[in-house]
């Protein structure tokens, strides 16, 4: 049988087409550490995986976790990663789930795209089929001022989008502006909002109450992640329904999450639970709980696209306003197939693996801009 013969690490910074805005600050570029994981025949999986705090450092946890991997199959995945947390985490007194994952992401990714291709099989049909021809995905609103998010606002009704997602958190007079000047220009279509735990419990229910005539789908994540309560505590107060984001990294996050009630909807991603075997662990939980999922994308490229959609395509449970976010940067670095969606659509994938292509030339230059900066 097949092996896996060696792991690469490929850090990149690739650059956003304009500044990302959120109550977290600003950024200027994604950073991503690529990492491909070879089998004895030649074949390759390629995966990526989010920084933080550092991407050197990231990367070298990444390429030590990976490198367990060698010399063994990789249709043993789950029984290697839980093999790899235990001596690497826990057996040092390291009980961090949440950055496990963001590694374990990865090598997932990878080890599924590997997968595919050794079986010559698209990710969702080792997942057991898609349930749907086509992922619906929302149109992601960039811009500073309110007059800037409101021209993009209009781009994207005009070209057809229907769900449109806003940031807010930005302090209230500037949330109120930025959510009026949508609304005025999306008409009817569907608005979303997202604090990214810019909010205690009180200015959540206070802003809830004043952005009810905005006709909010739903918001985002409104309170401090680490307090499920909290957001159960808003939930309960306010008409707009909530919906879970950076309180859901684990498996057991999202449990708790159903148990208390806290949220109406869970939107999570492979970079958060640690892959795309656990996605599928976690849309089964909020299933039993009557709960969709939303598809949660971070700084990432076109590769994590096509793994969130794959997961997209193989859940029952799933949100038809999913994000993206390969889109924000100036150009990706996955060459094909086309991932922009078509009226808020993207169409199954049918290649093997994860199904994409890479640009070679745009990596080589994620890789140069890494070094110039390690560099300076």
């Amino acid at each position: 049988m097949v092996k896996v013969s060696q792991v690469r690490v490929r850090p990149l910074i690739l650059p956003l087409k304009q500044p990302y805005h959120w109550s977290y600050g600003i950024r200027e570029s994604f950073a991503v550490n690529l990492i491909e994981i070879e089998a004895d025949d030649g074949t390759v999986g390629i995966g990526e995986c989010t920084v933080a705090p550092d991407q050197t450092g990231s990367a070298a946890i990444l390429k030590r976790l990976a490198s367990h991997l060698v010399g063994h199959s990789p249709y043993d995945l789950a029984p290697l990663i839980a093999r790899i947390f235990h001596q690497e985490y826990l057996g040092h007194g390291a009980n961090v789930m949440r950055a496990a994952n963001q590694m374990f992401s990865g090598i997932d990714m990878a080890m599924w795209d590997l997968q595919g291709k050794l079986a010559g099989l698209p990710v969702h049909a080792l997942l057991g089929g898609a349930h749907r021809k086509a992922v619906g995905y929302f149109y992601f609103l960039q811009g500073e001022t309110a007059e800037e998010l409101a021209r993009d606002a209009a781009a994207g009704y005009a070209h057809g989008e229907r769900v449109f997602y806003l940031k807010v958190g930005r302090g209230e007079q500037l949330d109120l502006e930025i959510t009026a000047a949508v609304r005025q220009e999306i008409g009817n279509a569907r608005l979303r909002l997202d604090a990214n735990e810019g909010w205690s419990v009180l200015e959540a229910v206070n802003m809830c109450r004043k952005l009810e005539k905005y006709d909010i789908e739903f918001i985002e994540q409104p309170t401090v992640s680490f307090s499920i309560p909290a957001m159960a505590q808003v939930r309960q107060a306010v008409s707009i329904p909530i919906v879970a984001d950076q309180s859901a990294f684990t498996l057991y996050d999202v449990y708790e999450i159903c148990r208390q009630q806290a949220a109406d909807m869970i939107c999570i991603g492979p970079r958060e639970i640690g892959g795309i075997q656990p996605m599928m662990k976690v849309a089964a939980v909020a299933e039993a709980a009557g709960l969709n999922i939303c598809i949660h994308s971070s700084f990432t490229t076109g590769i994590t696209t096509c793994a969130e959609h794959h997961i997209a395509l193989a859940i029952r449970n799933l949100d038809d306003g999913n994000q993206i976010m390969w889109q924000l940067m100036q150009k990706d670095i996955v060459s094909s197939p086309n991932l922009a969606p078509q009226n808020g659509w993207i169409d199954a994938f049918q290649g093997a693996g994860l199904g994409f292509s890479l640009d070679a030339d745009l990596v080589a230059e994620g890789e140069v801009r890494y070094a110039a900066k390690v560099s300076a």
